[in-house]
């Protein structure tokens, strides 16, 4: 079959990396693959199969007939709903191209104009359009890759899971990996999920973050502490991932200032300290940037940073050995 993976603006490498099939289009937040079966994916943020490819589509509202001859063949009595997304300047908009292919799909079709969720036990489609092409697909499963199962608790400032799951493949976790803070602990999860053989410890200032953690793995070990002043022996550990407040979604408390400090200390010698950050990250206390990762990401533009630390500071450290 031909499937559709949905990603994060600027995840597509990875993303096609962890498919491993062979890529037939990468587009934008797209890749198109074959595959005998669907696999299973956690950095992709959705996954479709694809019904038709359309070209020829143009910037008028002639190209909704297209659309919705496209579509008619895979007409069915079961309710629907589509989601439609465009690149470029076009004198319809999303809600056109959606009730165009929908009430071709399906009589009953339900419209996302009014802005309602469509009801339970719904088929879900997507459009896409790009340049003069556009795909129509149909989701493979009943909600988005997106939404984890684990996920019953969650804070303010949550980690988008397909993010996580990108930073942790970055990461490579093994060994002691470190989140100090944890939140409702997305990025350890994800780790656990990748490498579930590696020692976990979730750290965070709030209490109610830790509870969101526990809730979403009992299994793993979650501490409240202080991510300025870390309950962690200098070395000891060898993966860190970390989605620092900041003062956006959440204010940054207690000795958060210290992080990086703390950070370069516990961070045993060729260890790896993954963040995802709204701002480009400077070298200090002997840490340098290795790899950044520019996303698009809910209209901001975080990076991740792969850190290491330098050659000056591994050596500075066997020496004070």
């Amino acid at each position: 079959m031909f499937l559709l993976a949905r990603t994060i603006r600027g995840l597509e490498d990875l993303a096609c990396a962890e498919i491993g099939s062979p890529i037939a289009r990468v587009r934008h937040r797209e890749i198109w693959f074959e595959a005998a079966r669907p696999p299973e994916l956690r950095i992709a943020d959705d996954l479709f199969e694809i019904a038709a490819v359309v070209r020829g589509v143009g910037p008028h509202k002639t190209a909704l007939t297209r659309l919705g001859e496209a579509a008619a063949p895979f007409r069915s009595g079961g309710a629907v709903d589509v989601t439609a997304s465009f690149l470029g300047r076009r004198t319809y908009n999303r809600y056109d191209i959606e009730d165009a292919v929908g009430t071709r799909l399906s009589p009953a079709y339900h419209s996302r104009r009014s802005g309602h969720r469509p009801p339970p036990g719904t088929t879900s489609w997507r459009v896409t359009i790009e340049g003069d092409e556009a795909v129509i697909a149909r989701r493979l499963g009943e909600r988005p890759l997106h939404r984890r199962p684990y996920k019953t608790g969650s804070v303010p400032g949550s980690l988008h899971p397909p993010v996580a799951a990108a930073m942790a493949l970055v990461a490579g976790p093994r060994g002691v990996v470190l989140d100090p803070c944890c939140g409702a602990g997305t990025l350890l999860i994800e780790a656990h999920a990748l490498r579930p053989r590696a020692r976990y410890l979730g750290l965070d200032l709030r209490k109610e973050s830790i509870a969101a953690a526990r809730s979403n793995a009992p299994s793993l070990t979650w501490l409240a502490a202080d991510a300025g002043r870390l309950p962690v022996a200098t070395g000891g550990v060898d993966r860190v991932l970390v989605n620092p407040p900041w003062d956006r979604q959440v204010t940054g408390e207690g000795m958060i200032a210290g992080l990086w400090r703390e950070l370069a200390r516990v961070l045993a010698p060729g260890g790896r300290i993954v963040a995802l950050l709204h701002e480009p990250f400077r070298e200090r206390y002997g840490l340098r940037v290795v790899r950044a990762l520019p996303l698009s990401l809910a209209g901001s533009h975080p990076a991740i940073y792969e850190i290491q630390p330098s050659t000056s500071s591994l050596t500075s450290r066997g020496r004070s050995r």
